[in-house]
């Protein structure tokens, strides 16, 4: 398993952009200035030593050291010592909607991108539970198998859209089956499932699948995310919306009843998602009840450094940029390292 021990350095590559445009700025008005003098290309043959070439060539090599030396202070681990650990904990896999209707925007931003906001500060709260995800349209798969790596969970999520499932509709039914049997097998402790939509099913039985989660010892609970009144589904950014056959435009409604029923059956709760307050927290405070029983993982428990990989890397493009000097020398000026100098002209 790689991992960083000091993930917050890797927020300086953000400086790269900024540090690419004042060197290309300060470049421009090098040569606006022997511009400045005369014809650019005359000037130039005055200066045969003066290389842009190398500036760019100086300054790659000078920035790829800059990168690498951001990734080794970061401190980038491998793991290299597998120990099992005993904890307690329950499992939860939230079924996420991700069909057309959750672009509604009758929940700001829309409906999918506040679930994922909501998911994610889920995940902050969770210590010793498992947790795994499955996206559903018209049909189910599963993004993320249960896990206790909420690191990984958070990435996943954030990868999630209407466009990772190819076939549209919205099938509850297939994402309840698909989520019993993903749990762990054997595992003795408390399982639910979190099932996020707006409760429009079009192509299976919903409550005929919570019976049988109930059946296997699981709960479900049901967060309905929209409005009764119902709300356009965009298309795009051209602030159009998906039309029926007829031209007519498709409006997307909230069905709680589907969605109590399908918590009821499966002995859950239903709440009803708004933009102030989602409903997983109030969600998670109710699972404080749910039976945890010893967890068996496998955890890295050593892990080696390789930074000092990654900073020889640096150390040796920085050696590099500082031999390569800005203009030629009569003891090189036989030596074209870098192309001829028809590159001097404006980048």
């Amino acid at each position: 398993m790689f991992r960083f021990s000091n993930p917050e350095y890797l927020y300086l590559l953000l400086l790269i952009p900024v540090i690419i445009g004042l060197f290309w700025y300060s470049v421009r008005k090098q040569k606006q200035w022997i511009n400045s003098f005369g014809i650019y290309k005359t000037i130039l043959k005055l200066m045969p030593g003066h290389s842009f070439n190398r500036y760019w060539i100086k300054f790659i090599i000078a920035t790829a050291a800059y990168i690498f030396i951001i990734i080794a202070l970061a401190g980038p681990q491998v793991g290299a010592k597998l120990t099992e650990v005993k904890r307690k904990g329950m499992e939860m896999i939230i079924a996420l909607d991700v069909s057309n209707s959750m672009l509604a925007q009758d929940i700001k931003p829309n409906r999918i991108e506040r679930a994922k906001q909501a998911i994610s500060q889920l995940i902050d709260r969770f210590n010793n539970d498992r947790i795994g995800l499955i996206v559903f349209a018209g049909d189910a798969y599963i993004q993320l198998p249960v896990t206790n790596d909420y690191a990984s969970a958070k990435l996943f999520l954030s990868s999630i859209n209407p466009g990772i499932v190819p076939k549209q509709g919205t099938a509850i039914g297939r994402a309840i089956e698909l989520a019993v049997n993903s749990f762990s097998p054997n595992a003795n402790t408390g399982k639910v499932i979190a099932l996020i939509s707006d409760g429009e099913n079009h192509t299976d039985d919903p409550i005929e699948a919570a019976a049988m989660a109930a059946e296997n010892g699981i709960s479900i609970y049901t967060i309905g995310i929209g409005s009764p009144e119902g709300a356009p589904i965009p298309l795009g950014n051209n602030q159009e919306f998906l039309k029926d056959a007829d031209g007519k435009v498709v409006i997307t409604r909230l069905d709680e009843e589907t969605l109590t029923k399908i918590a009821v059956t499966a002995n859950g709760k239903y709440v009803r998602a708004s933009n102030t307050q989602f409903g997983l927290l109030p969600i998670y405070e109710s699972l404080k009840k749910v039976d945890r029983k010893a967890i068996k993982d496998k955890v890295y428990s050593e892990y080696n450094e390789q930074y000092q990989y990654i900073l020889a890397i640096a150390i040796a493009l920085l050696f590099a940029e500082l031999i390569i000097l800005d203009r030629k020398t009569s003891l090189l000026s036989k030596v074209n390292l870098f192309g001829t100098d028809k590159t001097r002209e404006e980048l």
